[in-house]
């Protein structure tokens, strides 16, 4: 199958290596020069256990142009790379293509369904970790389950997934899948890159435990006020075998703030203090992770 990834970051990197390894013809769409520059020359590559370097090949482009016709998107770009994203993606995805999500955040789908028509988008959540040590390589920390909404059209994108060696799930409720990946995101992501530490050492130091648990509530108070239904009983409890799970990984959040790149702060914990404000829902731990991330970020410009 041939896969188009739009995105040159960690997880992006991850999914062309895998997919790669599977067989499939991977190319990347990104903005990042270095990182374009890198796959063409040296491939997606990754590191094992043992501290081995190992590549595929992949071909890397800035240029929707080049990678007209496109019929399988993954979208890994960072929630504020969204709009740009769509932008492309009307330049370059077929007709009857169809761009998968499985970016951090909540809106992501509906900015891309605006520029790409709703029947062209899907939504998918990844919980698998991976550290970028450089562009186009990474170090993969902790694998977790790929959910996708429930749609006949996606199954061989879902087969080739499972090929790569992912653990594919299909779900029914795409709004459910969402807010699901929102309660992970802003419980961990934040406290991570405030506290600059992997995501298990969350559960190591017990005001941070508790601080996660009672993040994870906010957002799960949020979704019951807008009838949303979470695809797990417990939001404590998933969030903290995710933590577990890819208790060695530097959250996605964490990479970009030691970097002093832009972070999805504003799609996490900004978006849940935006939708509990018009449910009448309190949500002062979000708020307060929102705004202290935003002062890191301030810090770095």
């Amino acid at each position: 199958m041939d896969i188009l990834i739009v995105g040159t970051g960690a997880l992006a990197t991850l999914f062309a290596a895998r997919l790669g390894l599977a067989g499939c013809r991977v190319s990347m769409l990104g903005t990042w020069q270095a990182g374009v520059e890198a796959f063409n020359s040296h491939g997606a590559r990754w590191l094992d256990r043992d501290n081995l370097e190992h590549s595929v090949p992949v071909r890397a482009t800035s240029d929707p142009r080049e990678v007209r016709g496109a019929r399988v998107a993954l979208v890994l770009v960072k929630a504020w790379q969204t709009e740009r994203a769509a932008r492309q993606l009307a330049e370059c995805l077929a007709a009857d293509g169809r761009a998968v999500t499985l970016q951090n955040g909540i809106g992501n789908r509906e900015i891309l369904a605006r520029d790409l028509g709703p029947g062209r988008v899907a939504l998918g959540v990844t919980t698998s970790g991976a550290t970028l040590l450089g562009p186009g390589l990474v170090r993969p920390s902790g694998e977790g389950v790929l959910s996708l909404e429930r749609n006949p059209a996606l199954g061989p994108v879902e087969n080739v997934l499972r090929s790569a060696g992912f653990q594919v799930e299909s779900v029914p409720d795409a709004e459910s899948l969402a807010w699901g990946k929102l309660v992970i995101n802003a419980a961990i992501n934040p406290l991570t890159a405030l506290l600059r530490v992997p995501n298990g050492e969350l559960l190591e130091r017990p005001e941070a435990r508790r601080l996660m648990a009672d993040l994870a509530q906010e957002v799960a108070a949020v979704a019951r006020a807008e009838g949303i239904r979470l695809p797990f009983e417990n939001p404590v409890e998933i969030v903290e075998e995710v933590a577990r799970k890819t208790a060695v990984n530097r959250s996605s959040m964490l990479q970009d703030a030691l970097r002093g790149v832009p972070t999805e702060i504003d799609a996490i914990c900004g978006a849940v203090t935006r939708h509990g404000e018009a449910a009448g829902v309190p949500t002062p731990l979000n708020a307060l992770c929102w705004r202290l991330v935003c002062a890191l970020q301030a810090d770095k410009a």
